[in-house]
């Protein structure tokens, strides 16, 4: 498994967007009282050291939200990262080394883990498929589809597998469905209104699910077409439609039944783009256990 891919080098998630969606994750553990059970449990001044491995394969993300939920118990655990967002992960392999009071360790545990197995899923799911495309010149991207909340963070993870994002949110770019096509009239009225209104750095994109709606839609010259739903038959015959008649370059996405098994046979039909929801919505959490070693 690897995680490589066309874009540009991962860099940190930004420390002032991932401290508010940690320090919420631990007050809403942490409840009105604390950890009771440490506390009664655990004596004040006892110190531990305790790793965090992987036990299945997969790609690392969320290390740093992990280190940042122990940091944010108490400042004075130290830590060593073995394994940071985007790497390869063997069973076994250790991914943080943490020193320091064992009642933070342990309040901050589940919390550390819940962020690193979750969004470890996700970058592990997106190299899979990234890796059943290759060699095609596709991109695997993921949607708005999101735990409310954590949109940032899941769509890094994607990031960390090798994905790249879809829109980010509503305001970043124009996607006309099929209900905003059934109010406006036509595909034809719905990409007018959208381009009289957005600036010139703003994309229009447009979903469609038939032959007849994708004519119309090269017709009045969206930058992005979705085709939604179509199997490889029909997504090839999109693609030489496409690339005869569109007046201008467009970018092809496909959207809709998209696992391990069938992207292959999608990447195959020539399309540019594949999004699929199921990767931040969807995706099985990656096993990662903590080990803690009283000293």
């Amino acid at each position: 498994m690897t995680s490589s891919s066309p874009l540009l080098p991962l860099a940190p998630f930004p420390a002032l967007l991932l401290e508010p969606i940690v320090r919420a994750a631990l007050a809403e553990d942490l409840g009105r009282r604390g950890d009771i059970t440490t506390e009664a449990v655990i004596p004040a001044d006892a110190q531990a050291t305790a790793v965090m491995r992987a036990r299945k394969p997969g790609v690392a993300a969320g290390v740093e939200a992990a280190v940042l939920a122990f940091r944010l118990m108490d400042p004075s655990v130290t830590y060593v990262v073995h394994k940071g967002e985007g790497a390869v992960l063997a069973p076994g392999d250790d991914v943080m080394t943490l020193s320091g009071p064992a009642r933070a360790i342990l309040s901050a545990e589940r919390v550390a883990l819940n962020f690193a197995g979750h969004l470890s899923g996700i970058a592990t799911a997106t190299a899979e498929l990234v890796a059943a495309v290759r060699p095609h010149p596709v991109r695997i991207t993921c949607t708005r589809k999101t735990t409310p909340g954590l949109r940032g963070l899941e769509k890094y993870a994607v990031r960390a597998g090798g994905g790249s994002s879809h829109r980010y949110g509503l305001d970043d770019a124009v996607l006309i469905k099929d209900n905003h096509i059934a109010v406006a009239g036509s595909v034809t009225e719905a990409i007018a209104r959208a381009r009289a209104f957005v600036g010139h750095l703003v994309k229009v994109e447009v979903e469609v699910d038939t032959l007849a709606q994708l004519a119309e839609a090269l017709a009045a010259g969206p930058d992005v077409v979705l085709l939604d739903n179509m199997a490889p038959d029909l997504l090839r015959e999109a693609v030489a439609l496409t690339r005869t008649t569109a007046k201008a370059p467009v970018i092809l996405e496909a959207s809709g039944g998209v696992t391990r098994e069938t992207a292959p046979a999608i990447a195959a039909t020539g399309v540019d783009v594949i999004s699929v929801g199921w990767l931040t919505h969807s995706a099985p959490s990656l096993d990662l256990g903590l080990d803690i070693d009283v000293r």
